[in-house]
């Protein structure tokens, strides 16, 4: 077996500049400044934080590599889609505005017992993890980050749910006092508060996250603070981001963007390059930081652990 070392001087490919970042490279280091500026208002906070002391917390050794380098914090923590923040993706100054402390979560509906819990009161409840995993974007951009929360079905048995549940649905909070996309302009007209649904079936898998961190730290205000949910094999709209509410219900959620545009936003949105969105094609993503472009896999490439959810259901539109 050949064995090659590579010399002190030599830079891997991977590493070199793309064209199009070199071409552009006064608007990157604008957008680098605005995440240098970020990350200044971050350790403030951190140090604030009951939770800091949670973090970082023990890597799950079966999600510790997602096929593809981890994405920059500079880059996940400042691009972001937040519509209660404004339409722009350089949310994440607005985004500061929003109190997480106190912070409260409503578990009801089909369950044993209705409860209203804090956010440390929960974290002491679950054992946190990290779990490095992709997440698609349905505008075709993606992203590695290194998230840190719990298994979604450790909430489910927190919450005992009756046999009449079959869905979670999840809802934001509604703050429009501190939130300028949920009172200014066109977008006063969206259905706020912004909610999002699974299966009790899905919430049972293993892949569903309830994060409250990223890279080591507590979770950044604009990533979804203190509380969201990931979902690596489906599009990024449904991960909803400050969570206040869960309900278990018997009747399929409606979800936000459910509601504004059926015929492009389903309730499944589960990642598959052979279907396109009706603006666009899903066949390849380009990679947040990095700027490539890259072939995206169905699923997300998570199909070995999550496929065998949808095998009955060939009537529904899954890939919406």
């Amino acid at each position: 077996m050949l064995i090659r070392r590579n010399r002190s001087w030599e830079i891997p490919e991977a590493r070199v500049t793309p064209e199009h970042m070199f071409l552009n490279r006064r608007s990157f280091m604008g957008a680098a400044a605005g995440a240098v500026a970020f990350s200044a208002v971050r350790p403030a906070w951190a140090a604030e934080d009951p939770s800091a002391k949670l973090y970082p917390a023990k890597p799950n050794p079966a999600f510790a590599d997602a096929g593809r380098p981890v994405t920059g914090a500079e880059y996940t923590t400042t691009f972001n889609n937040y519509y209660e923040f404004g339409s722009s993706k350089r949310i994440a100054e607005a985004a500061e505005k929003l109190p997480i402390r106190p912070w409260a979560i409503v578990i009801d509906g089909e369950v044993e017992k209705p409860l209203t819990i804090g956010i440390d009161d929960l974290l002491a409840k679950v054992t946190l993890e990290e779990r490095i995993y992709r997440h698609r974007c349905v505008e075709a951009w993606s992203m590695v980050v290194p998230w840190t929360g719990f298994p979604v079905k450790s909430l489910v048995e927190l919450a005992r749910p009756n046999s009449n549940a079959k869905f979670l649905r999840f809802e934001t909070f509604n703050k429009p006092d501190v939130a300028p996309g949920q009172t200014d302009g066109f977008f006063t007209s969206y259905p706020w508060p912004y909610v999002e649904g699974i299966t009790l079936a899905e919430a049972a898998n293993e892949m569903p996250l309830l994060v409250t961190g990223a890279y080591g730290k507590p979770l950044p205000n604009s990533m979804g603070a203190p509380l969201r949910l990931h979902l690596p094999w489906k599009y990024g709209f449904k991960s909803i981001k400050g969570i206040v509410r869960v309900s278990f219900t018997a009747e399929r959620p409606v979800s936000f963007w459910e509601t504004l545009g059926p015929a492009e936003y389903g309730f499944w949105a589960n990642v598959n390059p052979e279907v396109p969105h009706p603006r666009w094609s899903q066949a390849t993503e380009q990679e947040l930081g990095s700027g490539e472009r890259v072939p995206t896999l169905l699923y997300n490439g998570y199909a070995e652990q999550v496929a065998g959810l949808y095998k009955d259901l060939g009537s529904e539109k899954l890939f919406m």
